[in-house]
């Protein structure tokens, strides 16, 4: 990556249209990212420590959890320093590592809803054969693949965006550095970078929800031949929760980066969503509803009570 730049930080003007606000935004998203850490954490707690829950299923949720705690903590610390009142300021490296991360472990999360999309379809479908298909090896190979698509992905946008000439203002409208904020603070042309950036999210996010849309329609058929209603309830209400975490996720990408005329507003209100919202809600959506994690969680909590009495 080469860096030509006349400045060595950029300014963090955070959300449009807040000013006034940031105590209120502080106290909200504190607790929003604290709740955030809390549940993902306990998921982690109840599968690593429960036998029961040492299958593919809860391998693939475990590793969601690790995604959902590191991807709000990309923009969120940093966003509530500067909401309390301290420095807006981001170094160079610091702007160019936070776009990284955030576009890595939101694609290699992607990723991983495809390969949890393609568990469950094995498990419906095929379910005599689901053990020999989904081993350990495979399921380790899967996730592995995931983190390397998502750094693929997230050094191809790096490089284009910080291969650029920035100088003059340095001020980024927006809350954290993404493509669209930083792009136009460039002083050469970026509309290679704009291409690339556009094409890259757009066929990485229409391919992986075409194959989480090919494993749902087979899913589909399969639930409907299911004889045993309350059979087939179980398998919709095992894959609903999975595919409302999914449509939360893919939502926000397709209308922040694929709308004909970016809204900064509009913009920032859906990251937020992104970035805090929808990371709380998946550990409500996709495990603690789940009857085994709570039982899991309640012997944990039992367990820990007994040795503190103890």
């Amino acid at each position: 990556m080469r860096k030509h730049t006349e400045f060595h930080e950029f300014i963090l003007l955070g959300i449009p249209q807040t000013e006034g606000l940031e105590t209120v935004l502080f106290v909200i998203f504190s607790f929003a990212y604290l709740f955030t850490l809390l549940g993902n954490l306990l998921i982690l707690t109840a599968i690593v420590s429960s036998s029961t829950l040492h299958t593919p299923m809860y391998f693939f949720l475990g590793r969601l959890s690790i995604f959902d705690t590191l991807f709000p903590s990309v923009t969120c610390p940093k966003m509530l320093y500067y909401l309390s009142g301290q420095s807006q300021a981001l170094s160079y490296k610091g702007c160019a590592a936070q776009l990284f991360f955030y576009h890595f472990l939101g694609s290699s999360e992607g990723c991983l809803y495809s390969v949890m999309a393609y568990d469950r379809f094995v498990a419906i479908c095929h379910p005599l054969r689901y053990m020999p298909i989904m081993r350990p090896g495979v399921c380790v190979s899967l996730v592995m693949a995931a983190w390397l698509a998502g750094c693929l992905h997230a050094t191809i946008l790096t490089s284009f965006t910080f291969r650029l000439t920035y100088c003059g203002s340095n001020r980024v409208e927006y809350f954290f550095c993404d493509i669209p904020a930083v792009l136009p603070l460039a002083c050469t042309d970026s509309s290679l970078a704009q291409k690339v950036g556009s094409t890259n999210v757009g066929f990485l996010a229409l391919m992986l929800w075409f194959s989480v849309c090919i494993s749902y329609t087979r899913i589909g058929i399969a639930i409907l031949r299911i004889r045993s209603a309350e059979g087939g309830k179980k398998a919709f209400s095992t894959c609903s929760a999975h595919l409302t975490a999914i449509l939360c996720a893919y939502g926000p990408v397709i209308i922040i980066y694929l709308q004909p005329s970016p809204n900064p507003l509009l913009g920032a209100v859906v990251q937020i969503l992104n970035n805090i919202v929808s990371p709380m809600l998946n550990s409500l959506i996709d495990s603690l509803r789940n009857r085994e994690v709570k039982r899991s969680l309640r012997r944990v909590f039992y367990n820990a009570v007994f040795i503190s009495l103890a």
